[in-house]
C-alpha cells in the first residue's frame, strides 16, 4: 500500500476513495472499505484517507479518545483490507478551516476522485458543517460515484468505535471482539526488564511496554500470545500489582510451555477473556495458590 502524508497524488489513473478515522477497523469500518472496492473499476486505484491522530487531538487536546489500535496498527489493517493508496495525514488547522465544498473540490482536483464511500453520519469540514447529503449533491453535479454507508449493528445497537472502547474498559472483550470483527483487539509490545518477581514466584513472566492506546480494565485474563509466527497460550495481568504496593500501570504476559528469554523481542496479544480482579492477598503464598487456580483458564493440567 503506498502511503502518502499529503493531500495531493499524481492522478494518472482515478481513484475510488474511503474517508474516516477506522479506529480499531470494526466491522462497520469493514463495510465502507467493501463499498469502496466494489465501486472500483478497471484500471481504477482503491484508496483511504485518514488522519494520522484522532482530529480531537487538535480541536480539542486533552479530550481526544484513547485508541483501539496504534497509527501502526491502524494503517496494517488498513492495507490488509485491499487498499492500494493511504491518504495518512496530519489533522492541522489548514483541514479544520476547509470549508466542505473546498475539501470536496480538493478530492476530485488534487486526487482524482471519481468515487467516494463514507459511514452514513460522516460530518467534515469547518465546523462539521458538510454531510452525507453536500456530498451526494455535489457529487452528482461533478459526476462522481458517491455511496454512503449506513451503520452495522450488533444486537440492535450501533457499532462504533465509542461502543467499543466502553466495553474494552469494562473488561468485556469477547462482545469487543464480534464488534470489531477480524482478529479482534489486539496488544503489541516490545518485553523489557520487569521487577523479576515472577520468577521468584515460579510464574516468568514478559513485561511489555505497550505503545499509547486503550487498555483492558485491571485485572487477570486468558490470552493467546504470537512470538515469532507462533501462538502460545497465556495469562495476562493488567494493573499496578497491589501484592507489591506497585504504582505503575503494567502488562505482564506468562506462556504456557514457553522456556526463552525474549527481552527486546516483540510479542502480540489477543483473545482477551477476563478471568478475575487484581486484588491483595493476605500473603505471598495466597498469591501464588490463586496464580495456580488461573492456570485453569488456559487448560494447563493442574499440580498434584
Amino acid at each position: 500500500m503506498k502511503i502518502y502524508h499529503e493531500l495531493f497524488r499524481e492522478a494518472d489513473r482515478p481513484l475510488v476513495l474511503a474517508i474516516g478515522f477506522f479506529d480499531g477497523f470494526h466491522r462497520g469500518h469493514r463495510e465502507i472499505a467493501r463499498t469502496t472496492l466494489r465501486m472500483r473499476k478497471p484500471a481504477w486505484r482503491s484508496g483511504v484517507l485518514t488522519f494520522a491522530a484522532h482530529p480531537a487531538t487538535f480541536l480539542r487536546p486533552g479530550y481526544e479518545p484513547a485508541a483501539l489500535t496504534t497509527a501502526e496498527e491502524r494503517v496494517d489493517l488498513l492495507a490488509t483490507a485491499g487498499f492500494e493508496e493511504c491518504f495518512f495525514v496530519k489533522f492541522d488547522e489548514r483541514i479544520s478551516k476547509f470549508a466542505p465544498t473546498e475539501f470536496l473540490d480538493l478530492l476530485i482536483h488534487g486526487l482524482g476522485v471519481r468515487g467516494v464511500a463514507v459511514g452514513s453520519t460522516f460530518r467534515f469540514g469547518n465546523k462539521r458543517a458538510g454531510d452525507d447529503a453536500l456530498m451526494a449533491e455535489y457529487f452528482e453535479r461533478h459526476d462522481v460515484a458517491f455511496a454512503p454507508v449506513e451503520n452495522v449493528s450488533d444486537g440492535g445497537e450501533r457499532i462504533s468505535s465509542t461502543r467499543i472502547r466502553s466495553l474494552i474498559s469494562e473488561g468485556n472483550l469477547e462482545l469487543a471482539d464480534r464488534l470489531l470483527g477480524g482478529s479482534g483487539y489486539e496488544m503489541r509490545g516490545t518485553v523489557e526488564l520487569g521487577a523479576g518477581r515472577g520468577h521468584g514466584l515460579g510464574f516468568p513472566t514478559a513485561n511489555l511496554r505497550i505503545p499509547s492506546k486503550l487498555l483492558p480494565k485491571d485485572g487477570v485474563y486468558s490470552s493467546i500470545a504470537r512470538h515469532e509466527g507462533r501462538d502460545h497460550a497465556a495469562l495476562v495481568s493488567i494493573g499496578s500489582n497491589p501484592q507489591f504496593d506497585g504504582k505503575t500501570r503494567t502488562v505482564e504476559a506468562w506462556l504456557r510451555d514457553f522456556h526463552h528469554t525474549i527481552y527486546g523481542h516483540e510479542l502480540a496479544l489477543r483473545e482477551f477473556r477476563f478471568v478475575r480482579e487484581q486484588r491483595l492477598f493476605a500473603g505471598v503464598d495466597e498469591l501464588i495458590a490463586q496464580m495456580r487456580r488461573d492456570l485453569e483458564a488456559v487448560a494447563y493440567p493442574s499440580y498434584g
